[in-house]
């Protein structure tokens, strides 16, 4: 077991991130510091091996489920662990980071078996390199990010989500998940930093072809796209997590509004960041008053559907980076709602307080599978520590990335 500790979580034995009392200002850094002392407990009671990366928390536990490398989520805890090193500055947690980025290695090493690549490998050895310059960080990130290019189809013009069957996409045709816009980023680092620049014509690309096939008149999104893989015609529009095939699923709009936004940071194309505003109109003009989605927005018996703390998360992290592109009215707009999401995340409803050591409570995974309602899942710690580190870096005058 870890037992390397922070040895930091006892300067004041008061409760950090779960506010007991309404706040003019939402104090970031107290909700950071709940995050140290929330995973200082995970770092007590981890099995220390290689199978142990935290995915999930049952709804009446108070123990993660852990998974191995090979987890499409298995980049989300040393991510957030270099996250916590970033503004603690403890030493100990750059070397667990380190410790469990190291257990990710393998992936650069074998074939691509789906798109989550960018999900596992530049979470955790990307945010490790930016914070060390580790030059063999970088060595593993530049592979893997060749490995990704290799689900490419240049017919299709965006990367092959799931190259095995899955219910519903017509394999062996070609299937195109919206979650893989976040695996852009990977491509677009590469390129700009050793790799060959074809990586940067794939991402731009895939963001092109999901931008003309993937979404309805209104900018919802669907999750899934099934293309002809020889001809690269679009065959159908589909939902695999969400309620139905032309519902908006919370989380699969909040992987768009994130991607769009880095894709426009990263090509500075006016095109995305248009696209990107567009896509964040229909989810924030439907949030609950609470700025936390339900699953689904069109799940049936909305207000008794649980909802996906995660979702909020992703979009709370985006919007913060959105509103630094964005004219005066909408940035404020996109801040402020961004902050509230973070402040109602920051909130008893979604902190646990009863032993859970996670961040969040209240995240959806797969609905319609039955897994994961109503969980603690590792990438809403994530990107609730994301959204953190970014309003901090907002408010001491910096960029948020």
């Amino acid at each position: 077991m870890i037992r390397k500790t922070l040895g930091i979580v006892c300067v004041v034995l008061i409760s950090y991130g779960c506010h007991l009392k309404q706040k003019e200002v939402f104090d970031v850094d107290e909700s950071l510091q709940y995050c140290v002392e929330q995973a200082d407990q995970t770092l007590s009671e981890i099995p220390d091996d290689e199978k142990s990366l935290p995915r999930n928390i049952a709804p009446e536990s108070k123990e993660w489920n852990y998974v191995t490398y090979q987890d499409w989520t298995s980049g989300f805890w040393p991510g957030t662990l270099w996250y916590l090193y970033e503004y603690s500055q403890e030493p100990n947690l750059k070397e667990v980071a380190d410790q469990f980025t190291q257990y990710l290695r393998p992936l650069s090493e074998k074939p691509a078996t789906d798109h989550d690549l960018g999900f596992q490998v530049f979470n955790s050895f990307g945010n490790g390199y930016r914070l060390t310059g580790n030059a063999e960080y970088k060595k593993v990130i530049l592979r893997t990010a060749d490995t990704l290019a290799t689900l490419y189809n240049p017919a299709v013009g965006t990367i092959l989500s799931w190259p095995r069957p899955v219910p519903n996409m017509e394999w062996p045709n070609h299937n195109t998940i919206m979650d893989n816009m976040i695996n852009l980023e990977l491509l677009f680092w590469a390129s700009k930093n050793g790799g060959d620049s074809s990586l940067y014509q794939i991402a731009v690309a895939h963001a092109e072809t999901t931008m003309a096939n993937h979404f309805r008149p209104d900018f919802t999104s669907y999750h899934v796209v099934v293309y002809d893989r020889e001809t690269g015609e679009r065959i159908k529009g589909v939902t695999h997590q969400g309620y139905s095939d032309e519902s908006m699923w919370a989380r699969g709009q909040a992987w768009a509004i994130y991607g769009y936004t880095m894709v426009y940071r990263e090509t500075k194309d006016p095109k995305f960041l248009d696209f990107a505003q567009k896509v964040t109109r229909p989810y924030l003009d439907n949030l609950p008053e609470d700025f936390i989605p339900y699953w689904d927005f069109q799940a049936p018996n909305i207000p008794d559907e649980p909802r996906d703390a995660s979702a909020a998360a992703v979009v709370a992290s985006a919007l913060l980076e959105l509103a630094e592109y964005s004219d005066k009215a909408l940035a404020k707009e996109y801040r402020n709602k961004a902050i509230a999401m973070l402040e109602e995340l920051s909130s008893p409803r979604y902190c646990p307080e009863d032993g859970n050591p996670a961040f969040l409570r209240h995240s959806t995974g797969h609905y319609p599978n039955g897994s994961e309602i109503d969980y603690s899942i590792i990438y809403a710690d994530y990107y609730y520590i994301e959204g953190l580190t970014r309003l901090k870096r907002i408010r001491e005058g910096k960029k948020p990335v």
